[in-house]
């Protein structure tokens, strides 16, 4: 049995110790980005030099999910691992794609640097008149390339995802943070502008990821050096399939496009719906995103080998994993908002109205989390078997409901719409992917063990909601001191998870060895 015969065969609790790497590290770097935020707020507030670096780290953020989200984890990561579990030379393949990636992004660097003015109007047209404009139109041209490191880690990641080695690529994001915080604190100390600093930083920090990527891959036998581009079969394979990923997250994207603009008309609306996309990420990026890197691969491989029970075994796993721990937290996100604002950003120039207003918009997108992790769980059964098109479609239908939303409910809701209008599409999302599986025949099936667990997780999620409504009663006038905020806010965290454990556990909605034997692997 060759290597890669061997790695489609991996157990589905394999996996799961696989999205717990992912999501460890990924809770790691959340929590440095909250640190980050904090300090973000204390310095700068809601004021115009936050919304200026904010937008212009945005974008690129944004062509990130173009070309790495998209391109990469939805069409290379697949046709890497079929190479890898035929033996068809993947270190080529990749270098192929490393150095034809690479070529494309210096061109789009330099045509990003000559249209930054407009780039800077598309993502938020509110600025225009005022000093915000030309401060994003400065910190946008020094973080800009970024897009071309992240982009070429990202093609790093997909190998040492492909191939089971997660933690480098888990680990990457929180150099990035840990570089903010570093950054921030000399700029503090020497009295540096905090924005400048901050612009700065972007390309410094997408440098040293892609080399902490570079060297992983190295190491796992895949040394990638950049070349001449070549227009292989490969390459042309990958482009194929790439094109519809690619446009479908650049739907997503103009879904965030639309979201900014609305908020640019509100002044400080772009900082708060900023610092709310930072908490509702946490269980977005901790289980979310960690099935998606884990779990295309997996179907992939399983598909490859002909294994459609172990493909709906793993896919009914991944499904309940992420609803176990996303619908807990989408409780707390939405019950406790008003604390978790106040305690985490509340100080210095962030005040009391930034942080109600933040409140709320976090408590709209927390209403989407389920939606956005479900997603992540059901994409890869189109991408696993090179599928493009049907998510780029579900993608557009969803562009139209978020962008009719958000400018529709402007009058009606404010800065709120934008993100009522996100979660709104991204429910539609996953009816539409739900829907489009139905074909897929067995593997895409929901077993019955999931449709046991299923309600009791949501009955323990409400149990859960419903003590940490009345603990945050109680908490109140610890939560409003300030030597008092953080031990309070961890009691109510924990409180709230000792509930929810409890009772799930007694109710048949999971049992706890499962956990316990999953962090041991």
């Amino acid at each position: 049995m060759k290597p890669g015969q061997m790695q489609s065969q991996l157990r589905p609790e394999r996996m799961i110790t696989g999205i717990l790497t992912v999501s460890g590290w990924t809770l790691l770097s959340r929590f440095l980005g909250f640190a980050r935020d904090i300090l973000m707020a204390y310095t700068l507030g809601a004021g115009p030099v936050a919304e200026a670096f904010l937008v212009a780290f945005s974008l690129p953020s944004i062509f990130r999910r173009f070309f790495a989200e998209g391109a990469l984890n939805m069409a290379f990561v697949p046709l890497f691992a079929k190479k890898l579990e035929s033996g068809e030379d993947p270190h080529r393949f990749a270098q192929t794609a490393f150095s034809g990636l690479g070529t494309l992004l210096i061109g789009f660097v330099i045509l990003g640097q000559l249209g930054m003015p407009w780039l800077v109007w598309a993502m938020a047209s509110g600025f225009a008149g005022d000093d915000r404009f030309d401060l994003a139109v400065t910190f946008g041209r020094i973080a800009f390339p970024y897009i071309l490191f992240i982009s070429l880690a990202a093609i790093l990641s997909g190998i040492l995802n492909a191939t089971g080695r997660f933690t480098a690529a888990a680990a990457a994001p929180a150099v990035l943070n840990l570089l903010f915080l570093a950054a921030m604190a000399v700029a503090i100390q020497l009295h540096w502008p905090i924005g400048l600093t901050l612009a700065f930083t972007v390309p410094v920090a997408g440098i040293a990821q892609m080399a902490l990527l570079w060297w992983a891959a190295t190491r796992a036998g895949f040394r990638l050096i950049p070349g001449r581009p070549r227009l292989t079969p490969d390459l042309r394979r990958l482009a194929v399939i790439a094109g519809p990923a690619v446009l479908a997250g650049g739907v997503s994207q103009i879904n965030l496009l639309v979201g900014r603009q609305v908020a640019s008309f509100y002044d400080g609306a772009i900082a708060w719906l900023s610092y709310a996309d930072r908490l509702y990420q946490l269980p977005l990026g901790v289980v979310g995103i960690a099935i998606g890197v884990v779990l295309l691969p997996d179907l992939s491989r399983r598909l490859r080998a002909g294994d459609e029970d172990g493909g709906r075994h793993s896919l009914n796993r991944a499904a309940e994993f992420a609803l176990m721990l996303t619908l807990p937290a989408t409780t707390a996100l939405i019950v406790i908002a008003l604390p978790l604002t106040q305690v985490l950003f509340q100080r210095g120039a962030f005040s009391t109205t930034d942080a109600q207003a933040t409140a709320l918009a976090l408590a709209v997108y927390a209403a989407g989390v389920p939606a956005f992790v479900l997603h992540k769980v059901l994409q890869p059964l189109f991408y696993a078997r090179e599928d493009t098109r049907r998510p780029f479609h579900y993608a557009l239908i969803c562009l139209v409901v978020n962008a009719g939303l958000a400018l529709g409910l402007m009058r009606v809701a404010g800065f709120l719409s934008a993100p009522l209008a996100m979660s709104l599409a991204a429910w539609v999302m996953v009816v539409l992917l739900w829907l489009g599986s139905r074909q897929m025949g067995q593997s895409a099936q929901l077993d019955a063990r999931l449709r046991h667990r299923l309600p009791r997780i949501v009955l323990a999620s409400a149990i859960m909601g419903v003590g940490l409504h009345f603990g945050a009663g109680w908490l109140q006038p610890a939560l409003a001191s300030s030597p008092l905020r953080w031990p309070a806010l961890l009691s109510l965290v924990a409180g709230g998870s000792a509930i929810y454990f409890g009772a799930g556990a007694l109710i048949g909605a999971f049992r706890l060895a499962e956990f316990r034997a999953a962090l041991r692997r």
